[in-house]
């Protein structure tokens, strides 16, 4: 495939840079007037129109008219394997009850656990399956899904295999997480439920890419977090952990300590968590798209990247607090309410989301080598534009 005549190639990356810390999250390269080559599905040269070659043989040929291509976008945190609506719950909300106040009275995550029990697996397959479409529509080709609405044994399998079998039917790249530990299932003392959670492990890891645990306040502790890691160990499954969405819980710390791809949330935080991110491999995701829901704090984005860390971005989608996939509103609520250019919001909305995944190898720049995941603009865009005018149709198309 040859797309010529592209107004702006933008997100060029050079090859081996997999993450965008400190000043560089404000550097994306950027060729104007330009072409991109690939074959079989990878990058495979690009540069400017003056040195576009003849197609070969075969060689499909799309004119991008003087649209902007950049990567698709990548989405390192959803929960949207999921049964039916919580939207009673919208209504509590805007009576005025808090999110820990709708846990408190049984709602939440334990309402769509409920919901998940009594729906099929095909059901829950096809339900799930018209949000990854949508998503896709969305300009999204990477996204990692958790379980966490089982919240029993047989439950939490059922999302597992739900996730497979999405893996198995679309284009894009998506990767599973088992997190048995979202809150304490119906039924169970904590301790015993904290068990259950590690009992598990030998059948849920080989569905499972990687391991996460809700370590917050009125949730899982951080010495329940600890337990859970160590007990994932063998199996090869690399954290992801939600931490400091309600307080600050520790969660960053222990994510640190257990080798952590991620800590996601961070809605609330001090120099201590920047402190104990600073070196380590783990990628700080913050989920505007959460924040804007519940009336909570923004994360602290412009403090992380002022202190030389680098910041990821994902949509945080789910029935209770981010009932939206949209990475491009992701990115907007990225630039209006964390103050966020629109080169560093880019930035946390592809290569570093990647990054969270382990997969910024593959996807979220244009690298030769990488796999070849775009969105494809209209013309006259920019990220500028992308962010600003942030509901205007901008995608002609995208190529997974």
């Amino acid at each position: 495939m040859i797309i010529k005549n592209i107004g702006r190639l933008t997100g060029i990356v050079p090859e081996g840079v997999l993450r965008k810390e400190g000043a560089a999250m404000n550097e994306t390269g950027e060729i104007l007037d330009a072409w991109l080559l690939s074959r079989d599905g990878r990058i495979a040269d690009f540069g400017p129109m003056f040195s576009c070659p003849s197609p070969s043989d075969g060689e499909e040929v799309i004119d991008a008219g003087g649209g902007m291509l950049i990567p698709s976008f990548c989405d390192s945190h959803t929960h949207l394997v999921y049964a039916g609506s919580r939207d009673a719950e919208f209504l509590d909300k805007i009576n005025g009850l808090s999110y820990e106040e709708i846990a408190a009275r049984g709602g939440g995550i334990l309402n769509s656990s409920d919901l998940l029990h009594s729906t099929s697996e095909d059901e829950l397959y096809r339900q799930s399956m018209q949000r990854v479409k949508e998503v896709m529509e969305f300009g999204t080709g990477a996204l990692e899904i958790k379980s966490g609405y089982g919240l029993r044994p047989e439950d939490e399998l059922k999302m597992l295999r739900v996730i497979r079998r999405i893996k198995e039917s679309v284009p894009v790249t998506v990767r599973s997480t088992y997190l048995g530990a979202h809150a304490i299932g119906r039924g169970y003392t904590h301790e015993d439920y904290v068990r259950m959670v590690i009992d598990l492990l030998p059948e849920a890891a080989p569905l499972a890419d990687f391991v996460d645990v809700f370590c917050d306040e009125g949730f899982f502790t951080v010495e329940d977090t600890a337990r859970i890691l160590e007990a994932a160990t063998p199996f090869g499954l690399r954290p992801k952990i939600h931490a400091n969405e309600l307080a600050v819980s520790g969660g960053v710390q222990v994510g640190v300590k257990y080798g952590a791809l991620s800590v996601d949330h961070l809605e609330r935080t001090t120099e201590a968590e920047i402190e104990a991110l600073r070196g380590s491999g783990t990628m700080p995701t913050m989920l505007p798209g959460s924040s804007f829901f519940l009336g909570i704090p923004f994360g602290n984005a412009r403090g992380f990247i002022k202190a030389g860390l680098g910041v990821a971005l994902a949509s945080d989608y789910n029935p209770g607090s981010s009932p939206s996939g949209d990475m491009r509103f992701v990115m907007a609520l990225g630039c209006i309410r964390m103050r966020l250019t629109p080169v560093e919001a880019f930035n946390a909305v592809t290569l570093n989301s990647a990054c969270a995944m382990g997969l910024s190898h593959e996807l979220g720049s244009i690298t030769r080598g990488k796999k070849a995941s775009f969105i494809l603009t209209h013309p006259g865009w920019d990220l500028t534009k992308l962010a600003y005018t942030y509901r205007t149709p901008f995608i002609n198309r995208c190529i997974y």
